[in-house]
């Protein structure tokens, strides 16, 4: 009996994919787990594995967007017959936020009673964001349907074109056409920027975290050695644990308040940044945390993160510290309520008890958004994370 493969849900609100390659051909031979293609959704590429063993008899759909749901391959027994339903693709049955409910029943209402252009939902976000008429959109997909790469290339083809200057050589200009990572980025970097925000900052004396770190290397075996970067998520898992409205998502007329720290590390990979989440940090050891982690940076890096290593984060952590970066302010990452920024560690002279002594001295700033966060708590979530990194005995 020849199975249908359709493009699964990979992640909550994802309602569509691009399928960006097959890593088999039709008559290959597949077996179930085996990577069958690359999709790429708003947050990741990755490599999808077979749902079942068996013949690759039918590729429907080569390449391009596809409404989750929808029929894209058939796996059988060699010689057997392929019959794909034409049918229009019926997304599998999800449970809406509460603040997408109403909105996603008037645009069901609309289609039924006034044909609205047919679209995918990713191409009416964009479209949304760059104010773009959707039906003077020529769509694409299937069945004139408009996908994102039709909103991208009529936002382009809108835009008003700068005038050359003669002061500037034309030649060697490269151009580059924006991959899908760094789409989805300014995507969501715009969308944060639309959010009432405010930062606090403030200075940590290091020399006790400084000195845990050491033992905790010492101690370590054959596992990852653990970071300053894995220290200041353990504080951080405990201080949100004393400060549950900075350890929420902010989604328009609820705050969803979480029991578990779930922290995204901000991860730089060619050409783009994902976030991988460590989950219930304020479970876990150290030690634990910088297994967790040197797994996910690795397999970031390496373009292997699948979508359940994105989802679920409650809280951001963003270290350039590494780069020799004394202070910045860290974009929020939506819809998460804050995101931490940490920089360098740096030594300089501080006045101790009317003397002048020398500390490693690092600064961290905490973006917030204001609708989520008040200023006051804001403030005593971040003076716990410096008490605990001062100390962090306090937050074992």
């Amino acid at each position: 009996m020849a199975t249908e493969i359709k493009l699964p849900r990979l992640g909550q609100g994802m309602e569509s994919g691009t399928i960006v390659k097959w890593l088999k051909s039709e008559g290959d031979t597949v077996q179930k787990g085996e990577p069958l293609y690359e999709l790429d959704t708003d947050k990741v590429t990755q490599e999808v594995e077979a749902d079942a063993s068996g013949v690759l008899l039918k590729i429907a759909v080569a390449e391009g967007e596809v409404e989750v749901g929808r029929t894209i391959a058939v796996i059988g027994e060699q010689g057997e017959q392929v019959k794909i339903q034409e049918e229009a693709a019926q997304p599998p049955p999800r449970e809406p936020a509460p603040v997408e409910a109403a909105r996603e029943t008037r645009e069901i209402a609309q289609t039924q009673s006034n044909g609205r252009v047919k679209a995918s939902p990713l191409a009416r976000r964009i479209a949304r964001e760059r104010g773009i008429d959707l039906g003077a959109v020529a769509g694409t997909g299937p069945e004139g349907r408009v996908v994102a790469e039709d909103v991208e290339r009529a936002a382009a083809s809108t835009a008003p074109m700068p005038a050359p200057s003669p002061s500037l050589p034309v030649d060697g200009i490269e151009v580059e056409q924006l991959s899908s990572m760094r789409k989805t980025i300014a995507r969501r970097l715009t969308e944060a920027w639309q959010a009432p925000v405010f930062q606090l900052g403030i200075t940590v004396d290091m020399t006790r975290a400084l000195e845990v770190r050491k033992g905790l290397v010492d101690l370590h075996g054959d596992g990852a050695k653990p970071t300053v970067s894995d220290l200041i998520t353990k504080v951080c898992a405990a201080a949100l644990m004393r400060h549950r409205d900075v350890n929420a998502l902010y989604k328009g007329d609820v705050i969803e308040l979480h029991p578990s720290a779930n922290i995204g590390i901000a991860v730089a990979v060619p050409k783009g940044l994902v976030v991988p989440v460590i989950l219930g940090c304020e479970r876990k050891t150290i030690a634990e945390i910088a297994a967790v982690r040197a797994d996910l940076v690795e397999r970031a890096r390496a373009g292997k993160l699948r979508q359940q290593d994105l989802d679920g984060g409650t809280f951001t952590i963003s270290n350039l510290g590494m780069f020799g970066i004394e202070r910045f302010i860290a974009v929020l990452n939506p819809p998460q309520a804050a995101i931490l920024a940490v920089g360098s560690i740096e030594e300089k002279p501080v006045a101790v008890d009317g003397e002048v002594v020398v500390q490693p001295r690092m600064e961290i700033t905490l973006t917030c958004d204001h609708r989520a966060v008040d200023g006051a708590t804001g403030a005593q979530f971040l003076g716990d994370v410096k008490s605990f990194l001062e100390e962090p005995g306090l937050a074992l």
